[in-house]
């Protein structure tokens, strides 16, 4: 199987997963956040973990072509973003994590993440 089609099924499942989670249960998910990052160790993990996940994305599919799997190297470059930033600087992440999840974008937010894994399934499933 191509690393592309591996990688796009993972992030289908993980995005619909999480996009079902958000839109059926908002309220567990808005105090999982607020708990994470009150915890400085859980903080610090979740940095290691997307560092470690987008570097082996990266590692295994850096592909700058202009086509559909351009986005499973936008994720592993953001996923590795993410983490070099929760490790250096949480606190600016976490002030804006926090002014992003308020108020209409939690609304969207959901729907954005359901659209991505749908596209995903389609890149690792549907094609």
């Amino acid at each position: 199987m191509e690393v592309t089609t591996l990688v796009a099924r993972i992030l289908s499942m993980v995005y619909l997963a999480f996009a079902a989670g958000l839109l059926l249960n908002r309220h567990h998910y808005e105090n999982l956040l607020d708990e994470l990052y009150r915890n400085t160790a859980s903080t610090y993990l979740s940095g290691f973990l997307a560092l470690v996940f987008g570097m082996l994305i990266i590692h295994f599919h850096n592909r700058w072509q202009v086509d559909w799997s351009l986005l499973v190297t936008l994720v592993g470059w953001l996923a590795l973003a993410k983490g070099l930033l929760l490790i250096t600087v949480p606190r600016q992440v976490i002030a804006l994590s926090r002014r992003l999840y308020r108020g209409s974008v939690v609304t969207v937010y959901p729907w954005a993440i359901a659209l991505l894994g749908l596209l995903f399934a389609y890149i690792g499933f549907g094609r």
